[in-house]
């Protein structure tokens, strides 16, 4: 296994990173980089700037649009980005559904739904979570009657994350009750204008309206919406899961906020301190090791080898990771990491400059980041599963 990086491959990086910085608006890398709010117009232009290059779908094979990239080349474009400042693809739409409808989609629905996705013009949803199912997710209630060339859909989803912009959104309904939970699921595209689709926010603890609920009151929904078959949604659910694990890893975004950790711990005078250091290198050395991993998975795929399903390994400490530095970005900023203040950090307290740390919204990223061990599927569920699937136990 060799984890150097071709002539090729380097080129490759370096006509990434140029186009990036060349395309990427300065106005939103710096809310990046400064921990901003990014509205719906910041993700879509930057979403759409992508798509006119035909890079929204960078994960994409050609025959449908995307750039027909490796995986070394998919990780080297999305570490580049990361470390630009770029915000994260909003993933329901290219990462999730997309492929879904790629393996499991007629012909028909993917010449309908995959143009604009690729195009960052349509800003897909996720219906998967339910009050009392949510790790345990076979026990959904949601459900959808068949009604001659129609579904009629009731119940509820919800932490439904950025679901108040969503135009089309996927969900796991129940269409049968009949045998094990997980074999009367199907997999419906749902346009969110349907008359009887309600969303009503949940405000987090920072005020934040991240996530959502959303009801479904006798919603009509063609039947020719259903990807696949009837009552095999849960195929094709855990076919995404793989794909949403794997992008919850992140290991580009941990790199970026190791550096800024690195920033932050200067700048409070904690760099000087030696058990403070010891925490900041622990975690370096477990980034390196993640990334590492991602690597040994990326260079099994480029060979054609058959790796190891490591999806929910790479979810688990990639998690993990997250929780730790936004933990010790709240400890070197002590007292001072108080929650984001909207109008302060929008009226343009920090100027041009680094904000200093009293202005860094530390406390809201810090409480947001604790769902990521749980959202994706648990770790300590995905736990159980590393241990039948990877090990073998």
């Amino acid at each position: 296994m060799d984890l150097n990086f071709t002539a090729e491959e380097l080129a490759f990086r370096h006509e990434i990173r140029q186009w990036v910085a060349d395309n990427l608006p300065a106005d939103i890398s710096h809310k990046v980089r400064h921990s901003l709010r990014l509205t719906r117009d910041d993700h879509q232009r930057w979403a759409k700037i992508l798509g006119k290059k035909g890079w929204l779908g960078w994960g994409w094979p050609q025959q449908f649009g995307g750039p027909g990239w490796n995986a070394i080349q998919r990780h080297l474009f999305e570490e580049e980005c990361a470390l630009a400042g770029a915000p994260r693809v909003i993933p329901f739409g290219p990462v999730m559904v997309a492929p879904v409808i790629m393996a499991f989609g007629t012909p028909e629905q993917q010449a309908r739904f995959l143009p604009g996705i690729a195009s960052g013009e349509v800003w897909w949803s996720q219906g998967y979570s339910e009050p009392g199912a949510g790790s345990d997710l076979a026990s959904l209630k949601c459900r959808a009657e068949r009604r001659g060339d129609k579904y009629i859909v009731n119940g509820q989803k919800t932490w439904t994350t950025l679901g108040q912009y969503g135009e089309w959104i996927f969900c796991l309904v129940r269409t049968s009750s009949e045998g094990k939970p997980q074999t009367g699921i199907s997999f419906l595209l749902i346009d969110m204008k349907s008359p009887g689709i309600t969303v009503r926010p949940i405000i987090l603890m920072d005020g934040e309206h991240e996530v959502n609920e959303v009801w479904f009151d006798n919603v009509e929904v063609p039947a020719e919406n259903l990807i696949g078959e009837e009552n095999k949604g849960w195929t094709y659910a855990k076919y995404l899961l793989a794909h949403e694990r794997t992008n919850i890893a992140d290991v580009n975004r941990a790199k970026r906020e190791l550096e800024r950790l690195k920033r932050l711990a200067k700048d409070e005078g904690l760099w000087d301190d030696q058990r403070f250091r010891d925490q900041i290198a622990l975690l370096e050395v477990d980034i390196v090791a993640l990334e590492m991993m991602v690597l040994r998975v990326l260079s099994a795929e480029k060979s054609g080898k058959q790796s190891l399903d490591v999806a929910g390994l790479l979810k688990i400490r990639g998690s993990e990771i997250q929780q730790r530095y936004t933990e010790l970005m709240m400890l070197a900023a002590g007292p001072l990491a108080r929650a984001y203040i909207h109008e302060a950090m929008e009226a343009g307290w920090q100027g041009d400059v680094a904000l200093p740390a009293q202005l860094l919204p530390l406390a809201g990223t810090y409480f947001n980041v604790r769902k990521t061990t749980i959202y994706g599927g648990s770790n300590e569920v995905q736990r159980n599963i590393v241990a039948q699937t990877v090990l073998g136990s």
